[in-house]
């Protein structure tokens, strides 16, 4: 949980915050898309923005600063880590590359984008939306080579199981901001953005690459080989970079060792909130649940498993998991920053009292509080093109609505924000690039395919939250 401040750094007016929120985040936007800058940068300077118009005095608001951005890397940078090592394993061990051909060699024809939507999905979760594109790529290249389904048709269900999960699905950095922000009960979303992301993916995923398909063509361009990907399945010797230890004879740890080391985290998370609402306080097994359940231990657990059945298993010893294990922090250095500065950003809204105001504008204008994060962080990502830094300014904005909402919603409204994120990436996200040079598509293309996909996520992930606000 975001901490909040004994009293507010400046006793400005609603007319005086409500400026000093647009032009804080207007900074932030016009910094990163116009710019160029880096969003740390930009969320910092974002931050004094907002802070000088408001009328806090400077050593305020720098505290309300920095006590967002250690709260946030202590709450969520601990989760962001641990999931990064399992990644890191799962990807250096070979397991990723064992789940992926196992589905696909063991389905064909109409079936095959279906499987390849659910192999996304599930190397997904513990994966950032980066790395799992650079492993799926070559074998959806590969298969599109070798059949006759087109490569949109298996290419779209495996980016859409890629991006729901990271967008919705902890342990992934944009729903750990939303939760921490917001308060809300991890277990609660992770249960209900599970829930959700099935139909999303189904319908962004095999039911839309079906029908884009026979609308847009594009050719299979020659195969690219991620760094490292051939020793992932292989046993041929090599050496990746001076960083890394020479590893050689890699073997595939396994595909349900795979399997069962990616859920292992989530399912321990499930179990403390399927616990939480089912036993009472007391209950020796919710106590035990309760522990085994917490996100950092949950993940903690993951970590030591995944360092024998993806890396013993494989044919690392000590030293080459170790190399892998450390080698997995440095790349997840920039995203933890842009986290933390968003988190010192999202304090300095709280603090000052402009997320008061935004929460009792909506009350007074009987907005719903899902929809308002879902329309906030929508502005945000289309601005930026970030979702991280959508999903955390939304979350700032719409902090106090949480207090007013009872534990589930509190989890759908994160989700909400995270689906909101997603909406209609273009040219100021790297996510659409990272999809234009992988698939060899035309802007034009990529627009028609990538960045409506996009919006068919948060369209139809949003009103799976609504309808679950309908039932819980």
């Amino acid at each position: 949980m975001m901490p909040l401040a004994a009293e507010a750094i400046t006793d400005a007016g609603t007319t005086q915050l409500v400026l000093a929120a647009v032009l804080g985040i207007a900074a932030v936007v016009l910094l990163i898309a116009w710019a160029k800058f880096h969003p740390f940068l930009a969320l910092i300077l974002g931050s004094a923005v907002l802070g000088l118009v408001a009328g806090a005095a400077p050593g305020a608001t720098v505290t309300s600063f920095s006590t967002g951005l250690g709260s946030t890397v202590g709450s969520v940078g601990l989760l962001i880590a641990l999931g990064s090592m399992i990644g890191a394993l799962l990807a250096e061990s070979g397991g990723a590359d064992g789940i992926v051909h196992r589905i696909v060699q063991r389905v064909s024809g109409s079936a095959l984008p279906w499987a390849m939507a659910g192999v996304a999905a599930l190397v997904g979760l513990p994966l950032f939306f980066e790395v799992g594109v650079v492993l799926l790529v070559p074998i959806v290249l590969l298969v599109a080579r070798r059949t006759d389904i087109g490569l949109l048709r298996i290419g779209i269900p495996a980016l859409a199981g890629l991006s729901v999960l990271h967008g919705l699905v902890p342990p992934h950095p944009g729903p750990l901001v939303a939760i921490s922000s917001l308060n809300a009960d991890l277990g609660l979303t992770l249960l209900f953005g599970l829930i959700c992301a099935i139909p999303t993916v189904i319908v962004a995923g095999p039911v839309y690459g079906n029908w884009i398909s026979k609308r847009v063509r594009v050719p299979v361009p020659a195969l690219l080989e991620p760094v490292g990907a051939g020793a992932a399945s292989g046993d041929e010797d090599y050496t990746e970079d001076a960083t890394r230890p020479e590893r050689t004879h890699r073997r595939n740890p396994g595909f349900w060792a795979a399997v069962l080391t990616v859920l292992l985290p989530i399912l321990l998370m499930l179990a403390r909130a399927v616990g939480e609402l089912t036993l009472e306080k007391g209950n020796s097994v919710r106590g035990a649940l309760d522990v085994l359940g917490n996100p950092p231990v949950a993940l903690l657990i993951g970590v030591l498993v995944a360092m024998w059945t993806l890396g013993k298993r494989s044919g690392m010893d000590r030293r080459e998991t170790n190399a892998v294990l450390g080698g997995s922090l440095p790349p997840i250095a920039g995203i933890l920053l842009i986290v933390a500065a968003g988190g010192g950003f999202k304090q300095v809204l709280v603090d000052a009292g402009v997320g008061n105001v935004v929460a009792d504008a909506a009350q007074d204008a009987h907005i719903n509080a899902l929809l308002l994060g879902w329309l906030v962080a929508v502005g945000i990502r289309l601005a930026t093109g970030s979702a991280t830094v959508a999903t955390i300014t939304a979350a700032g904005i719409v902090a106090p609505l949480a207090a007013t909402l009872d534990r589930p919603e509190v989890s759908l409204l994160a989700l909400a924000i995270g689906c909101g994120s997603l909406f209609f990436s273009h040219v100021n996200d790297a996510g659409f690039w990272l999809v234009k040079e992988y698939f060899g598509m035309t802007v034009g293309q990529t627009v028609k395919t990538w960045s409506i996909m996009e919006t068919i996520i948060s369209v139809v992930g949003v009103i799976c939250v609504f309808l679950l606000d309908l039932v819980v």
